[in-house]
């Protein structure tokens, strides 16, 4: 029996008067690939902020590999990637500058530092591109530098928030790959994303967030056979009694006619 890798237990936050997590509870053992699925404003970014330690819950207490995130907040941001949807880089370093940096603060030896930058550039195609300043980087190009950044370290829990947003499709079968690969290592992924057909095909277990409660926790099979939809896109909709499409959609149609 595998210790957790991540433990999370009665976690609640509030940005002012307003509290967008309700006690929100879950475990997550090593070598699982988690869905973090909910609509805009559900609460997902924020849960993956409190994951990181970058904000500190009103209530409740978060663990990673047995380390609490707020306790102990060095260690445990050594042995956590997160990778933003958006985040602002150092647009005047180049992406091997900004590597460099982001290797050496979490003090990974120099050799393997050049080692690990080379290969993830390398797969990523942006080799050629390496003493280009980030400023003249595109969308894709960027959320590349962020996923390096992320995985320089070689960390034991990987956050991920929209991390196939701006890549071109052949960089995006790579990092589904990689991220399978990296869960056959032991390693431990949450993946945030409205991509749900990405989350069924890559995620081993499923979360689904709304309006700050954590409604449904279990394989996409489970999910699917609970709510009786066929796909994880209509057990979503179920799961968050989101409104039928169909009006929206005929108002617009509506709206084109003379």
């Amino acid at each position: 029996m595998f210790d957790p890798a991540v433990q999370v237990e009665g976690l609640c936050y509030s940005y002012g008067h307003n509290e967008v997590l309700h006690g929100i509870t879950f475990s997550i053992t090593p070598g699982t690939v988690v869905g973090l699925l909910g609509p805009n404003g559900a609460g997902k970014t924020t849960t993956l902020k409190l994951l990181t330690g970058i904000m500190k819950p009103d209530a409740g207490w978060i663990k990673v590999v047995g380390l609490d995130v707020n306790r102990d907040s060095v260690e445990s941001k050594r042995r956590i990637g997160y990778a933003p949807e958006a985040a602002g880089l150092y647009e005047s370093l180049s992406a091997q500058e900004f590597l460099e940096l982001a290797g050496r603060l979490h003090r990974v030896a120099e050799d393997q530092l050049q080692t690990r930058i080379r290969a993830i550039l390398d797969s990523f195609e942006l080799a050629g591109k390496r003493t280009q300043r980030l400023g003249a980087y595109s969308k894709g190009m960027r959320q590349k530098v962020l996923l390096a950044a992320a995985l320089l370290h070689d960390p034991d829990v990987l956050l991920l928030d929209e991390p196939l947003t701006g890549l071109d499709v052949t960089s995006s079968v790579l990092v589904k790959d990689l991220l399978s690969a990296l869960a056959s290592l032991g390693k431990t992924v949450i993946y945030s994303s409205h991509i749900l057909d990405v989350v069924e095909k890559i995620c081993n277990r499923v979360l689904i967030i709304h309006n700050g409660n954590l409604l449904a926790d279990g394989t996409v099979e489970e999910i699917r056979a609970k709510t009786h939809e066929p796909s994880l896109e209509e057990a979503f909709q179920k799961v968050t009694q989101a409104e039928s499409t169909a009006p929206g959609v005929a108002r617009i149609i509506d709206s084109f006619k003379p």
